[in-house]
Parts: structure tokens; sequence; C-alpha cells
């Protein structure tokens, strides 16, 4: 599945590509059902990309690295911004160390804050690598698109369905720009995979009628408290436990299994139900998450999926994903592909994995070629079928995926915030232990 869309050269300067990429179609006269608004294609041949940096953490920075690792031609950091100073700084020191070259990122254009994406924004990056805790994503995707950048968004790209619907307008403004949208969700890019969804696509294992994505790990991070921090401060440097920045792990890391399936079926399940809760990890630093989520989607085709995520010691852990047709089986994570007699016909394990290089690889390539990646939908949509697992979890109830895309229910209301002193929207007990959501309880629409 080609995840960019081709667009035809022309003969203006090669940074306007990056600079602006859209053109507006002259006359009226051409049906709207036979071209798309014409997008100009100033292949970015040589010439040097800017990149900057929303999120300071290890997954940004393995990514700018990842992206400084392409060839064709000169690769820049010149901007970076986060929410604490430190994690900027320590992101720094590692990138200027690996790739002094590539980094030029002076104080001037070193932003910290709840707000300072603005700078980034405002800078002359020409594309914006944004891996912050994902409930700030629709409001940083946006930004950046309002202010004509290119951007690589890690996934999840929200939280909650206001979050999707807002990251799903701002990828249609998007689209009109001629802006290319690159989602973290690697698998896509290896070509192991990519083979074999192919396969699969074309008939291999006939018909699907069962699949099965599982992310069984272990037990989830955490930070203590410091002395003097605020609640905003502590909720923030332990995110990945609180779901109005992480959205639960269901999320944040079960997306990459739940997205492959999706990718193979071309299309989004149409509800879910399920069960989850905390058994193991129920002290108070670990938040307000489950340990693990079961969720039965169903798709309009009356393909099922079973889909597990959990963080508990001492059990099996499986990070994978299986189809199941009428003319055999694949083991999708593992490449390999079985006729009805478990003998194996296909294993394209050579063809090689490293998705988080290759989509960089990927990527860059494309732009230097005119070429503008188009995966913000999916990437949206994929979010969403793990915003409705776990809404499934939280409630008890059936969840149709119509009703939760209308939800008006807003888990992680960012844009309200722009300072350490303002006060998140969960708060702990006098005993310091955060509620969880509790089924046939919590409301989540």
């Amino acid at each position: 599945m080609r995840r960019s869309t081709n667009v035809p050269a022309a003969g203006t300067s090669r940074r306007a590509f990056l600079r602006n990429s859209s053109l507006m179609v002259a006359g009226g006269a051409i049906a709207a059902s036979q071209v798309q608004i014409a997008k100009a294609a100033h292949a970015f041949g040589s010439d040097t990309i800017k990149i900057g940096m929303v999120g300071c953490g290890g997954r940004c920075t393995q990514a700018v690295q990842q992206a400084m690792n392409t060839t064709g031609g000169e690769i820049k950091l010149v901007a970076m911004a986060d929410a604490f100073e430190d994690r900027l700084k320590q992101s720094l020191r590692g990138l200027s160390s690996q790739k002094p070259k590539n980094v030029d990122v002076p104080a001037d254009k070193q932003f910290v804050g709840l707000d300072a994406y603005k700078g980034v924004m405002a800078s002359d990056c020409d594309i914006v690598f944004m891996a912050t805790p994902p409930g700030f994503r629709p409001l940083h995707f946006a930004a950046a698109i309002a202010a004509g950048k290119h951007v690589f968004a890690e996934k999840p790209v929200a939280v909650d369905p206001a979050g999707v619907r807002k990251f799903l307008a701002a990828n249609e403004e998007a689209r009109k720009k001629g802006l290319a949208v690159a989602i973290g969700l690697q698998r896509r890019h290896e070509r192991k995979y990519m083979a074999t969804v192919k396969a699969i696509q074309e008939g291999a294992i006939g018909d699907i009628v069962l699949a099965r994505a599982y992310w069984n790990g272990d037990k989830p991070w955490w930070r203590p408290r410091q002395d003097g921090q605020t609640e905003m401060q502590y909720q923030m440097r332990n995110w990945y436990n609180f779901n109005w920045v992480c959205g639960d792990h269901i999320v944040e890391q079960h997306i990459h299994n739940l997205d492959v399936i999706n990718w193979i079926k071309n299309d989004y399940p149409v509800s879910a139900q399920g069960q989850g809760g905390c058994q193991l990890y129920t002290g108070k630093e670990y938040g307000e998450i489950y340990d693990h989520h079961f969720v039965e989607f169903k798709y309009g085709d009356g393909t099922v999926m079973l889909s597990q995520c959990r963080h508990q010691t001492d059990t099996w852990n499986s990070v994978s994903e299986h189809c199941h047709g009428t003319k055999g089986y694949a083991d999708v994570s593992g490449s390999k592909i079985y006729d009805p007699d478990g003998k194996m016909i296909h294993d394209f394990g050579k063809l090689g994995g490293d998705g988080h290089q290759q989509e960089h690889h990927d990527l860059f390539a494309d732009i230097r070629a005119g070429k503008i990646a188009d995966e913000g939908e999916w990437g949206a949509k994929s979010t969403m079928t793990a915003v409705l697992g776990r809404m499934a979890t939280y409630s008890g109830q059936v969840i149709r995926w119509e009703d939760a895309m209308k939800s008006e229910l807003v888990i992680s209301p960012v844009e309200n915030y722009t300072s350490f002193d303002d006060e998140p929207p969960v708060k702990p007990d006098a005993n310091g232990y955060y509620a969880r959501p509790v089924p046939g309880k919590t409301k989540v629409i």
C-alpha cells in the first residue's frame, strides 16, 4: 500500500515545495471527480531540509537521528521545543555529539514550556517532528499545518474522539495545501510486513474470518514524585499513566497491532466490546490506567479481531498479529503464510524490518522526489480503533464506531493549559490515589 502521492514536477525553485506546496486550480471547467486540487511538486533534490522538534524525549530524538541517517541531501535540525528544559538539553547534547554537522539550534531557537511548540511553528523549519505525549498531538498538528509545515507525527495522534476529529480536520487542510504527513506506524514501511500484507490481500489465505492482535508485555514505567512538583508537572513527567495525555496503553502501544489488521482489511471496525481492569499495578504511582484489556472488534463484513494487551509480569508475552482465512493462516508479524495443512508456503522474513529507520528513508526520499506522504487519515482512524477499544473496556458496553466518533466527551482539554500551575483534568484523592474507570458505571459517550 503506497502512502504517498506522486505530484508532477514544476519548473520553479526546489525550496518552493517545502515553502508553499499548494496551487490554486485555475477555472472551474474541470470536474472535481476527475482531478485533485493541483499541488506543486518542486522536488527538493539535494537541498537542505530543516527539521523542527516538538517533544524532545527519546522517541523524537531517535526519529530525528534516523532522519539524519537518510541520504540524498543535507538534513539540519534548526529548532526544538519541549515542556521541560532538561529534556530539551539532554536531546540537544545527544544529537550534537552524534551528528554535530546536522545540528544548528542556537539558544533563541530552544523553546521551553507548554506553549513552546509555537516557537517551532514560527521558525524556518520545513518539517516538524512531533513526539510529545499524544494528548497534545491534535493541537500541535493543527498548528503545524496552519503554519505550512510538513509533519512527521508519532502515533497515536489523539486520545479521544474529539482529538481524532481535530486531527482529521487538520489533515484535510494538509491535503489542500499539499503538505506531507507521515505517521510513526513503522510496520507499514517494513518490507517483510508489506509483502505479507500484499499476499494476504491477494488471497493467499482466502477470505479472512478471524484476526488476532497482541501487545502483552511487562509492567509500565513510572517516575517518582519530586519535592516541589506541581500536580501538572508530576502527571506530565508520568504521562504514560494518565489517560488525558496517554490514552492508556491500548492506545499508546497496542495501536501498532490494531493498525496492522486495519491495513490488511483496508477497513476499520464498526463496533467493539470487551473487558479490562487493573489487577496487579494498583499503586498510586500507576495513575489511572488499566493493566489489561481484551476487546472483540467487528468489521462491517463480519470479520472478528480479537485483541489483547497486558502489563503483567510472569505471564505469556507476545507482540504480534495473526490472520485466519478460508484457505490458510498467516503469522503476520512472523512474515509467514501457511496452507490449511500447516505447510509454510511463504516466508518473507528476509525482506527486512527496521521500520523506524525505513520510514524515514521512505519519507525523505519522497520529499526529495516531490511526492506527498499522505498517512494522516489511516493514522487517525487506527488511533480511533484503539480509542474505541478503550471505550468498550472502560464502559463494559458494546460501542459502535459511528456513536464513538460523535462523542463530545473530552478527556484531554490540553488547549486550556499554558502553565505548570494549571490544574490537570484528574486529581488524586486524599491518599494520593487516582480513580480508575469502572465498567458498568463509567460513561464514555
